[in-house]
C-alpha cells in the first residue's frame, strides 16, 4: 500500500517581507515502508529576476525534480524550518491525543519559522501575519512554559489560551531549551527561558558565553538579560530578521547538518566535523576566507570553554542577500565535566577525531585557509582571553559565585595541551 502527501513551499525573496511560491514539496511512501522525498521550483518561480536557491547543496535553482531517500524524505533545508524537541513539545501539546507524524509537524509549525520558508496547503501563500508577544509578556511566557515542562494541563479562559498561544512562534527555532519569541522596539528577540530544575542560571551563564566569545573577537548574537519576578529570561536577537516599513525581511538559512548533508543517527554522525564543514562553506560562502577564520576561532572557543554541545544544529550560514555567509554564533553552553584528561567536542576537529586539544585543533588548519602559524595565533590569543576573562565576564553577567563555581571547571581544562596522539 502507497501513501503520498505533498505541500508547496513559500519564500520571502531578499528585500521582500511576503511569501511567494517557491515550488512543491512531496513525501510518498512505497510498500516498502521507506519514505522518498521529492521537490520542483515552480516554473513561474524560476522566471523571476529575484529568484534564488533553498540553500546552496541540495536544492539548486533549476528546472529538475529533486529526489531524496535520506531523513524520511525531508531535504536538509525544509527540515532546518521544522520544529525540534521543544517544539514539537508544543504543537502536540495543542493536538492533544493525534499523533503527528513528521509532515504533520512540518505543516503544524508556526508562520515565523527560522528563515525564509513556508509551507501550506494552498497554491498561492497566505498573507504574512506573525503575531508576536512584546517583553512586557514575559513573566506570562515563563509561567506557560513551567506548564509545558511539568506537563500541567492547558490553562483554562482566554487569558491562559493566549499566552500559551504567544509560544507558538517559537516552536520552529530548534533547541530542546524552552523559548518564544517575544518583539520590542529593536525587532524580535527569542526568549531562552530558565527551569527551576537548572543545575544552574542557564540564561545568565549562556549570557555571559556570547559575552565572552564577542570579547574574544568572534561574530556572536546579540543578547541581554530580562528579570521578571524572580526569574531570568535570556533574550537573543534573532539575526535571521530585520525589521522593514512592511514588515521583517527574512533571510534564508541552514544550519550546518545541511550543509554536511547530515542527519541525527549515529550513522551520520561520521560526518559530523568541521574538516568537512569548512570544505562546504569555502565552496558556498561568499567570502570563505574571512568565514573560515572565524569557523576556526570558533572551533577553538568551544574548545576552551568545554562547549561539547557544539553539533551541526548549532552552526549556520545564512543569506542577508543572495549571498550566503557564516551566521553569528548562537547557542554557547559549558560543560564542566571531570574529566581532566580528554574532552571530546561533537565535531571532528582534527586528525585525531573529536579531541578538544590543541595539536589536534591544528592539525587540519590548512582546510580552514590558515598556515600554522595564524591558527597558532588564533589559538593562543582565544586560550588567553578565556583564561584571563571568563571570571569576569561571567561576574559582569550577573552569575553568582555559587554559579561560577559550577561551571568552573569547563574553562581551559589541561587537556587541551596534552599530546593529542597521546591522548
Amino acid at each position: 500500500m502507497t501513501s503520498e502527501r505533498e505541500c508547496f513551499v513559500y519564500i520571502v525573496l531578499p528585500g521582500g517581507t511576503e511569501f511567494v511560491t517557491a515550488g512543491r514539496f512531496r513525501i510518498s511512501t512505497g510498500s516498502t515502508g521507506d519514505p522518498a522525498g521529492a521537490f520542483v521550483y515552480g516554473r513561474r518561480y524560476r522566471e523571476l529576476a529575484d529568484a534564488v536557491e533553498l540553500d546552496p547543496v541540495e536544492l539548486r535553482l533549476a528546472d529538475r525534480v529533486y529526489e531524496t531517500a535520506r531523513m524520511e524524505g525531508f531535504f536538509g533545508a525544509i527540515r532546518d524550518a521544522m520544529p525540534d524537541s521543544w517544539g514539537r513539545r508544543v504543537i502536540e501539546r495543542h493536538a492533544g491525543a493525534t499523533p503527528l507524524d513528521e509532515f504533520d509537524h512540518l505543516l503544524r509549525g508556526p508562520d515565523d519559522r527560522a528563515g525564509a520558508l513556508g509551507f501550506g496547503l494552498a497554491v498561492e501563500p497566505p498573507a504574512s501575519t506573525p503575531g508576536f508577544a512584546g517583553t512586557l509578556e514575559l513573566a506570562r511566557l515563563q509561567s506557560a512554559a513551567d506548564a509545558v515542562i511539568a506537563g500541567e494541563p492547558e490553562r483554562a479562559g482566554p487569558a491562559g489560551a493566549q499566552v500559551e498561544e504567544f509560544l507558538w512562534p517559537g516552536t520552529s527555532l530548534g533547541g530542546a531549551r524552552p523559548k518564544a519569541v517575544v518583539q520590542d522596539a529593536g525587532g524580535l528577540w527569542i526568549a531562552k527561558f530558565g527551569s527551576r530544575n537548572d543545575r544552574w542560571n542557564h540564561p545568565r551563564v549562556e549570557h555571559g558565553m556570547l559575552a565572552l566569545a564577542r570579547a574574544c573577537g568572534l561574530y556572536v548574537a546579540d543578547s541581554r538579560i530580562e528579570t521578571v519576578a524572580d526569574r531570568d529570561v535570556l533574550l537573543v536577537r534573532r539575526f535571521d530578521r530585520e525589521r522593514a516599513d512592511t514588515g521583517y525581511l527574512r533571510y534564508r538559512m541552514v544550519s550546518a547538518l545541511t550543509l554536511l548533508r547530515a542527519g541525527d543517527s549515529p550513522v551520520d554522525r561520521a560526518n559530523w566535523s568541521y574538516l568537512l564543514l569548512a570544505d562546504e562553506v569555502r565552496r558556498a560562502g561568499a567570502d570563505p576566507r574571512a568565514d573560515l577564520r572565524e569557523l576556526f576561532g570558533r572551533m577553538c572557543f568551544n574548545a576552551a570553554v568545554s562547549n561539547l554541545d557544539d553539533h551541526p544544529r548549532n552552526h549556520a550560514i545564512f543569506a542577508p542577500d543572495r549571498a550566503w555567509r557564516l551566521s553569528p554564533a548562537f547557542d554557547l553552553t559549558p560543560s564542566p565535566l571531570v574529566a581532566q584528561h580528554r574532552r571530546d567536542l561533537a565535531m571532528t576537529c582534527g586528525r585525531f577525531g573529536r579531541y578538544a586539544n590543541r595539536a589536534n585543533l591544528l592539525s587540519g588548519c590548512g582546510r580552514f585557509l590558515l598556515r600554522n602559524e595564524e591558527a597558532a595565533a588564533i589559538f593562543e590569543r582565544i586560550i588567553e582571553t578565556v583564561r584571563a576573562e571568563w571570571d569576569p565576564t561571567m561576574r559582569h553577567a550577573g552569575v553568582s559565585e555559587t554559579d561560577r563555581g559550577a561551571v568552573r571547571n569547563a574553562f581551559v581544562y589541561p587537556g587541551l595541551f596534552h599530546d593529542a596522539e597521546w591522548g
